[in-house]
């Protein structure tokens, strides 16, 4: 492989706008996450201001570089006006089908694509950098689509091939398909994407293993997407053996300049909008063998709805990335953070002891049973 990130810390981007901007208070999105992860970091003393970068707002001929300049205008004017009319509702998706009217309907996305973009252009320079923002890998050139109005991930993605960096490894633990990336580097022989995510979950694509560009894996990205579709309770055992046997091979033989990881947390057993049953410990290993990947590493959030898991998660992920020890339990400052958090979910309404006292989860072993392994040998395949 390509060896480990570069030697500087890694930098963290972020923003204050996602700690008062909210999808709307019945939409999964009402939680905290970045915020509780900024809070979080800094109580336990792992988040400096010199590692801190503010995230700026993409502009409208940033957005451009993968979006439709007519899609960009019709989020800017629906966030104007508060309000979309139909024909805007039927052509870009606004308003509806999850992608609710807000009021940054367009500052909110901007600013993390900007993060993006700017983690692209750093990246120029071997290191690593954590967004954990990131990760809107559903949205389309021209709509919006999963709670996803601009696609950063391919922002970012293009900003590292812009500024010179050839081959990327794009990969995704989310519990849904990242099937908005796939489809944008689908000819694109610069890029590799692999994305392990629960079979049969919306958007209802990503159940086929490979793509369909001819070739040995060394000698194609786009077009050969590789896709791991997992069964209901996909356990931390079974996670690894996809690391060990399908991301850290596929990680070999592309021999990526750069990997970007969206580390979605809806794939833990605590999160509302999948099956799958992973402890953060099992991302937190991928996160771990991505550091070492290539010598550029830019690490995204993505999907998680339960504000205690993803924020627990997220906050280990920085932790990993600085090679930095998760205590037993948290500091009273970093538990008061927790305990502050509310969820309107069933959920939510008597959470354990452990989702404020502890970073990490009990850990979900298991068989790996045969459908993982299959998944596992079709990917791998020439």
């Amino acid at each position: 492989m390509a060896g480990q990130a570069g030697s500087q810390r890694p930098r963290f981007i972020g923003s204050e706008i996602y700690r008062r901007s909210t999808y709307g208070s019945r939409h999964p999105l009402a939680i905290p996450r970045v915020s509780t992860v900024m809070d979080l970091c800094r109580a336990l003393g792992w988040l400096s201001d010199d590692v801190y970068l503010d995230s700026p707002l993409a502009t409208a001929e940033g957005l451009a570089r993968f979006h439709d300049p007519a899609y960009i205008a019709a989020v800017q004017e629906v966030e104007r006006l508060q309000k979309a009319t139909q024909e805007v509702r039927e052509r870009f998706n606004l308003g509806r089908n999850g992608n609710p009217v807000f009021p940054e309907i367009f500052r909110r996305p901007a600013t993390a694509a900007g993060g993006s973009i700017l983690a692209g252009t750093l990246l120029v320079e071997p290191g690593m950098i954590y967004h954990p923002a990131g990760g809107t890998h559903h949205g389309r050139r021209g709509r919006a689509s999963g709670f996803c109005f601009f696609n950063d991930p391919v922002l970012a993605i293009l900003a590292l091939l812009d500024n010179g960096v050839g081959r990327v490894l794009y990969l995704d633990v989310d519990a849904h398909h990242g099937d908005g990336v796939q489809d944008a580097f689908d000819d694109d022989r610069r890029v590799l994407t692999v994305s392990v995510h629960e079979a049969g979950r919306w958007p209802m694509t990503g159940d086929s293993y490979t793509g369909q560009a001819p070739g040995a894996l060394g000698d194609r990205g786009g077009g050969g997407a590789r896709n791991l579709p997992v069964p209901a309770g996909f356990n931390d055992c079974e996670m690894d053996y996809v690391l060990e046997m399908g991301f850290l091979p596929l990680a070999e033989a592309f021999a990526p300049e750069a990997v970007v990881l969206q580390c979605g947390a809806d794939a833990l057993e605590d999160d509302p909008q999948s099956r799958l049953s992973l402890s953060n410990h099992a991302l937190w290993r991928v996160v771990e063998a991505a550091r070492h990947m290539a010598p550029r590493v830019l690490v995204l959030g993505g999907g998680g709805y339960n504000p205690w898991s993803v924020g627990r998660c997220w906050t280990g992920v920085w932790a990993t990335l600085n090679g930095l020890a998760i205590p037993d339990y948290l500091p009273p400052g970093a538990e008061a953070i927790l305990r502050r958090l509310e969820w309107r979910h069933s959920r939510g309404r008597n959470p354990p002891d452990t989702w404020f006292t502890t970073l990490a989860d009990a850990p979900r072993v298991g068989p790996v049973r045969a459908e993982v392994r299959a998944a596992v040998t079709a990917v791998v395949a020439p």
